[in-house]
């Protein structure tokens, strides 16, 4: 059987921002100078927080813990605040997942089924909180540290589980400027995963039906919103 990208509410890698006084004067830190905490997740905040709508392609490297490459993806992403969430693989195994907020679809064409689910923002996994800013969500279960690099150019930044029971063990985001350049993921077995966003579209208008998603007549619905 193929392999497939994990679901986003469930993966095991692939969601979701205020500086101390001397960053908000303009005071850069040293280029490998690490944060305190609370300056982090500022920062963090800031970088993710004003963002209205977020669009970009996406290349996922899911790597084995012996470093082999498992699967590589093509991915369409799209954003909109507060819960419009669109991921579509493009290749090599086409899928969809999609959520306006209130009801969740997972459409897998090639089996020629979709499934619908009630949608909990407050349950969702890590993928979907960074990348819809939810940083205090983030925060109940994450260390946060971060640090310019490349004389100021760029940020990077290092979530570390505070429960050792974690899928994952480490998440590090990295900024050109203040794009979302990559996420990497290691995972507790081992596993690794690499998110790389191009072609970045930054608050450009989404509709909302962009986040709904209408089965075709052909393929099987299984309705998990119906009791």
């Amino acid at each position: 059987m193929p392999h497939r990208l994990p679901r986003l509410l469930s993966i095991t890698l692939l969601s979701s921002w205020v500086l101390l006084a001397a960053l908000v004067s303009g005071r850069a830190q040293a280029q490998t100078s690490v944060m305190l905490e609370s300056a982090a997740v500022g920062r963090l905040e800031m970088l993710l927080g004003d963002i209205e709508t977020f669009q970009a392609d996406v290349r996922q490297l899911i790597v084995e813990s012996s470093g082999g490459v498992l699967e590589e993806s093509v991915i369409r992403f799209k954003l909109k605040r507060p819960n419009g969430f669109y991921w579509e693989t493009l290749e090599p195994y086409p899928e969809l997942i999609v959520t306006d907020g209130t009801v969740l679809w997972n459409y897998q064409p090639d089996l020629l089924q979709v499934t619908i689910e009630p949608w909990d923002a407050s349950q969702s996994e890590l993928a979907a909180q960074l990348l819809n800013g939810r940083i205090d969500e983030i925060r109940r279960d994450y260390l946060i540290e971060g640090h310019s690099v490349r004389d100021g150019e760029a940020w990077e930044f290092f979530l570390e589980p505070v429960d050792d029971a974690s899928l994952y063990e480490r998440v590090t985001l990295y900024f050109r400027g203040e794009r979302l350049d990559s996420i990497h993921v290691d995972s507790g077995n081992g596993q690794r995963t690499l998110w790389e966003f191009f072609n970045h579209q930054l608050d450009e208008p989404l509709d909302d039906d962009e986040f709904r998603f209408t089965p075709p007549d052909d393929v099987e619905v299984i309705d998990n919103t119906v009791h």
